[in-house]
């Protein structure tokens, strides 16, 4: 039983260190990548897809995305998404493809972007913290049915907290590195 309740807290925690991996790719540092792209959806045929299913998204230049639409009749609403979108890029239409030219950073930018990333990371430590919360009921739970004697309640609390505090170490150095990406001029 206990190591049930270990291995779904530490998948759980697993999946919050994932998304916050993913979360922070699509924050722009200055160079180009298709993840930044990644949570913008486009009207099309009256359905919300994502932009990776309706164009091919590469990299030709360090500093720039290109955008090669599957059928031309998309590069409308992939323009317009891109323009509602908080990216703060411009779209270039050439009539074959999308073009987006990422600027250079403002240090202001740079304080935004890292501030975002700091509320970023602190949800993702609750989240973390709060399937610790879960898995300490679950296990009083447990120990109260007479399921867990009250030795192996407090073993396996002590598990899971250094479970804890591992993934917010990870956590902690994921944002570490994406900082670092941000603050390089």
């Amino acid at each position: 039983m206990g190591d049930e309740i270990i291995g779904k807290v530490e998948q759980r925690m697993d999946k919050a260190v994932e998304d916050l991996r993913h979360e922070l790719a699509t924050i722009r540092t200055g160079r180009a990548s298709p993840a930044l792209l990644d949570k913008l959806t486009v009207e099309y045929y009256g359905s919300s897809l994502p932009i990776n299913q309706v164009a091919s998204i590469s990299v030709p230049e360090p500093r720039s995305l290109l955008i090669t639409p599957f059928d031309r009749n998309a590069m409308g609403p992939i323009e317009k998404s891109i323009q509602k979108s908080d990216l703060g890029l411009t779209p270039n239409n050439d009539g074959v493809s999308i073009r987006l030219n990422i600027p250079p950073l403002t240090e202001e930018r740079r304080k935004e972007f890292i501030k975002r990333c700091h509320k970023i990371v602190e949800d993702h430590r609750v989240a973390v913290r709060n399937i610790r919360r879960d898995a300490n009921e679950d296990l009083k739970k447990h120990e109260k049915a007479h399921e867990v004697s009250e030795d192996d309640a407090r073993r396996l609390q002590e598990k899971v907290q250094k479970l804890t505090d591992k993934y917010i170490v990870d956590m902690d150095k994921i944002q570490h590195v994406k900082e670092q990406e941000l603050l390089e001029v």
